[in-house]
């Protein structure tokens, strides 16, 4: 049980979790990912399904979380289906999370060598970047919350900024036709699109340390639709942009976007730096709740104190982001999280969700 009122987090502070975790990579790479599959302008409509997919799915997952209040998943699993499988999905998440932990990562590093500091070593950039997470999720959930809570405004005013700049290139006739092929290319990109939006996951954990968990469906609802925002403001400018052609053969099109313009006689001329740190803080703090994540849930399994577990997870996660060989390797990495993702997070709740019913409504029968 979560008893400690240092513990407790307020309802605005969990969809702001939600916000920062789901907002990660796929800002940089949604427009490519989801163009390659829908192969027409009507990528923002798969991104709006997409979007409902998720607060659906986030929604199944409060209603779980609820049924245990004070209760992580690690610590409520093994009361729906048993010890041993409930243990073992409790290892499937915290696993999850140390992987998406290194993609994270490594993200960062291919992003930040490539545009930022050239010719600087991997374990240069990341080590650092590590470091300063392990310091901050060792305070617990709430310095985690409190800086959510300080990137997330700064996020939102850079990014609409920078995005709506970029009106100077846009041409609206790369945005049509509106389902010219009609409804199956926009159907091919709902996993691409869905997938981008995970982060509603958190919930699995952050409910157990909310103040009012009976507002937990208000928060994740919020949590999911502010990204939608993001994510659809992104690719209407960036196939209004570069067109559909001209994104699926880029590695990072929204970058692409933002140094397709210049504003001469401002004080930035160039705008993918701006751009570049807010993402470079928004990768941070995917970074540490992932990594926070993983920590709580084997320091729950195992009963033991958190902190030898942060530590211990470390070189780790480390290991993992700097196994991918090449950039393609971690597109790789994220593509296989994303489909291991669609079980733990879109057809585990459920299920788990369903045997909770029944036994509920078996016991009732008996009494």
């Amino acid at each position: 049980m979560i008893t400690s009122p240092k513990d407790q987090i307020t309802t605005p502070q969990v969809a702001v979790i939600v916000i920062n975790y789901t907002i990660g990579t796929g800002i940089l790479t949604l427009p490519r990912a989801s163009a390659q599959k829908v192969q027409t302008p009507d990528i923002w409509l798969t991104v709006i399904v997409g979007g409902l997919i998720a607060m659906i799915a986030g929604v199944i997952i409060v209603r779980l979380n609820q049924s245990f209040p004070g209760k992580t998943f690690y610590q409520y699993s093994q009361a729906i289906v048993g010890k041993w499988l409930g243990g073992l999905l409790s290892l499937l998440l915290v696993c999850y999370f140390v992987i998406m932990s290194g993609f994270h990562a490594r993200s960062l590093v291919e992003v930040t060598s490539s545009y930022l500091l050239v010719g600087t070593p991997s374990w240069a950039i990341v080590m650092p970047f590590m470091w300063v997470s392990l310091y901050l999720i060792m305070g617990g959930i709430n310095p985690l919350a409190r800086l959510f809570e300080i990137i997330i405004p700064i996020t939102a005013g850079i990014f609409l900024v920078v995005a709506f700049l970029s009106f100077k290139t846009f041409e609206v006739d790369n945005l049509r036709p509106v389902l010219g092929l009609g409804i199956i290319p926009v159907l091919k990109g709902i996993k691409t699109t869905a997938l981008s939006f995970t982060g509603f996951e958190s919930m699995l954990i952050i409910i157990a340390f909310m103040k009012q968990p009976n507002k937990a469906v208000k928060a994740v609802l919020v949590g999911i639709f502010i990204p939608l925002i993001f994510y659809l403001i992104t690719v209407v400018m960036v196939i209004g942009t570069l067109s559909v052609d001209g994104l699926i053969t880029l590695t990072w099109p929204t970058l692409d976007l933002i140094r397709s313009f210049e504003m001469p006689g401002l004080l930035f001329e160039r705008f993918e730096s701006l751009l570049l740190a807010i993402w470079i803080m928004k990768m941070f703090t995917c970074f540490s709740f992932g990594y926070y994540a993983a920590s709580l849930g084997l320091a729950q399994l195992f009963q033991k104190n958190i902190y030898p577990f942060m530590y211990g997870l470390l070189p780790i996660i480390y290991i993992i982001a700097m196994t991918p060989k090449s950039i393609n390797e971690v597109f790789k990495l994220g593509d296989m999280m994303g489909n291991f993702a669609l079980f733990l997070f879109g057809l585990q709740p459920l299920l788990l969700l369903l045997v909770l019913r029944l036994k509920k409504r078996k016991h009732e029968v008996k009494a």
